[in-house]
C-alpha cells in the first residue's frame, strides 16, 4: 500500500513539472533553438525569391518576314555582233608602155570582159587594138550627142554621133548612148560582134579589128598591135 502511494506521489509531481514549464516562456536556451529551427526555412524562402529575380524573361523571338521573290525578268537576249563588211581593194594595174592611169584602167576593164566571157588572149589584143586607134583607149563623150555630154567621159570627140571607148554609133544600131558610154558595156558588144565574124581567130589582128568596125582606114590598126600586145601581157 505504501508502495502504491509513493508511485502516485512521483507521477503527481511529474505532472506538476511539466505543467509548470508550460506555464512559464522558455528561456534564452530556448529562443536559441527556435531561432536555428527558423533560420533555414527562412533562408530557403529568401533564396527562392532571389533565384526567381536573377531569372530573367525569356526574349521573345520575332522570325523575320521572308522577302518576297519576285520572278526573274527572262533575260535579254545579247546583242548580235555586228558585221562590218569590208569593201575589196581592186589594185590598179600599173600603167605602161606611157599609157596614163586612165588608159590603163579602161585596157583592164577591157580585158576582164573577154575573160569573163572566156576568150583567147588575141580576142584582148584586137579589142585593145582598136580602142586605142579609135579613142586612144579614152571614154569619150560627143559634142553632138547631148546626152553623152551628162555621162561620166574623159574627153570629148566629134566624129559624126560616135561615143566611147570603140567610137561606137548608136545611129548603126550598136545600142543606146548610155550603154556605149559604160566601157564594160562597149567592150561586151565589140566581142560580141567579133565572134560574130566567120574565122575571126585565124585573121591578122588589123583584118579582124576592120571588119568588126568597118573603118574608113583599115590598115590603121595595125600600128596599134605593138603597144596593145605589151598592155595584155602586163594584164594577163
Amino acid at each position: 500500500m505504501i508502495a502504491v502511494l509513493l508511485i502516485l506521489v512521483g507521477v503527481s509531481g511529474l505532472f506538476a513539472a511539466v505543467r509548470g514549464d508550460l506555464a512559464h516562456p522558455p528561456g534564452p536556451g530556448h529562443a536559441d533553438l527556435a531561432a536555428a529551427l527558423r533560420v533555414p526555412a527562412d533562408r530557403q524562402r529568401d533564396e527562392v525569391s532571389r533565384s526567381t529575380q536573377r531569372v530573367a524573361p525569356t526574349p521573345s523571338v520575332s522570325t523575320p518576314p521572308e522577302p518576297s521573290v519576285s520572278p526573274s525578268a527572262p533575260a535579254s537576249p545579247s546583242p548580235k555582233p555586228k558585221v562590218t563588211k569590208t569593201r575589196a581593194v581592186v589594185k590598179k594595174p600599173t600603167p605602161v608602155g606611157g599609157l596614163s592611169q586612165v588608159q590603163m584602167d579602161h585596157a583592164a576593164t577591157i580585158v576582164r570582159v573577154g575573160e569573163k566571157l572566156k576568150l583567147p588572149k588575141q580576142a584582148f589584143i584586137i579589142a585593145i587594138s582598136t580602142a586605142l586607134q579609135e579613142s586612144q583607149l579614152l571614154n569619150l563623150a560627143n559634142y553632138g550627142v547631148a546626152e553623152s555630154l551628162d555621162l561620166a567621159h574623159d574627153g570629148v570627140g566629134g566624129d559624126h554621133d560616135s561615143v566611147g571607148l570603140f567610137q561606137q554609133r548608136p545611129s548603126s544600131g550598136w545600142g543606146t548612148v548610155e550603154e556605149l558610154m559604160d566601157p564594160a558595156t562597149s567592150a561586151t558588144k565589140f566581142y560580141d560582134a567579133l565572134m560574130q565574124v566567120p574565122g575571126w581567130q585565124s585573121m591578122s589582128i588589123t583584118e579582124a579589128a576592120q571588119t568588126v568596125q568597118v573603118s574608113a582606114f583599115p590598115d590603121a590598126y595595125a600600128q596599134q598591135v605593138s603597144l596593145a600586145t605589151l598592155v595584155v601581157d602586163a594584164l594577163v
